[in-house]
């Protein structure tokens, strides 16, 4: 008995979900596009919120900044469940890594002096900042209109708690596993004169209606807060003999830095949108003039508490450039601060 092998290639009658044949055309979608594109509730919506019964459950007035189509724009990092869960487990592993050699070589018991109290009294205070940074985060994630533009939010909330914790591993390694560090740390974010500026600037910003003011607005203080302790502390630390700050603090500014690219190009996508582009950059603007004074308040009053209890002679002016340069930045991305506000 004979047998002949043959090859029979069956077409598909279509390639994707008709939602993406829609807006792409019938050929394979990647799986960031099957994750994200047009899965945004728009019907069926019954009743008002019991809370706001001037919205629907879902709804593009929650805020003034408007995208005629929300797909339109797009994550750069094309990030969705699975390639999102791999860099955060990698960027875990990391930190842990650094960590455990710190720990092994007991060099947090070796940083100098100044550096422990900038450590202690201004650096694990912050987790209470990532961990009101989640909450505005997530609040953008629940209003945000069109799943592209909420699904980064939506990982920014998990990125925000994530960096809590490892705030928060650094001091219990400082006190050897107990909760000593950490409850200091509460301590301070709640009485230290110097952190009360920025503890305000994150309270009203928690109440702030519009999901994407919130946003922006701790998005101008994160650039010159990260600039300023992360990067540029950083740089000092590996002169001074604080190579244990120096390993610590660029898991963090490499996290930023990865961070922003997807709200830089969400703030050209609302500035360039040929519809609201000109009512956005006029919004844009508003928010800049409000919030980046108080921003700028908020970190010059941090960086002169570390130049007065931890001797540093350089944060206060390097706190001053990273002002500078996100006044830059926001000029970058087309928000002018139209009433002057500047150092």
């Amino acid at each position: 008995m004979g047998y002949e092998l043959r090859t029979q290639v069956v077409e598909p009658k279509r390639h994707t979900y008709s939602h993406l044949i829609e807006r792409f055309g019938d050929k394979p979608a990647s799986r960031y596009q099957e994750a994200s594109f047009d899965i945004q509730p728009v019907e069926n919506f019954h009743y008002r919120p019991t809370w706001d019964q001037t919205h629907a459950l879902y709804d593009p007035d929650y805020t003034a900044l408007k995208l005629t189509d929300p797909y339109r724009y797009t994550d750069p990092r094309q990030y969705y469940y699975t390639p999102y869960i791999a860099n955060s487990a990698a960027r875990y592993d990391s930190f842990a890594d650094t960590l455990k050699y710190i720990e092994e070589r007991r060099l947090l018991d070796r940083l100098p002096e100044g550096w422990q109290l900038t450590l202690t009294g201004f650096i694990v205070p912050l987790r209470h900042y990532e961990s009101g940074a989640q909450l505005i985060s997530v609040n953008a994630s629940r209003f945000a209109w069109g799943t592209t533009v909420e699904q980064p939010a939506s990982f920014a909330g998990f990125d925000r708690i994530g960096n809590a914790q490892l705030l928060s591993l650094i001091g219990l390694s400082i006190s050897g596993g107990a909760g000593d560090t950490l409850t200091e740390a509460k301590k301070n974010w709640l009485h230290s004169g110097p952190l009360q500026p920025l503890r305000r600037l994150v309270e009203e910003l928690l109440v702030e209606p519009d999901w994407a003011v919130s946003l922006i607005a701790l998005d101008i203080v994160d650039s010159q807060l990260y600039q300023t302790l992360y990067t540029h502390l950083d740089d000092r630390a590996l002169f001074r003999g604080a190579m244990a700050y120096s390993l610590l603090a660029r898991h963090f500014s490499s996290w930023y830095a990865n961070h922003r690219t997807w709200l830089v190009a969400l703030i050209k996508a609302w500035t360039g949108d040929p519809t609201h582009g000109e009512s956005n950059r006029k919004v844009l603007a508003d928010i800049a003039d409000r919030w980046y004074p108080a921003a700028c308040d908020a970190m010059r009053s941090i960086t002169h508490g570390v130049a007065e209890q931890a001797g540093s002679v350089t944060v206060v002016a390097a706190a001053d450039r990273a002002a500078a340069e996100s006044a830059a930045e926001l000029a970058k991305v087309g928000i002018t601060l139209t009433n002057g506000a500047a150092l």
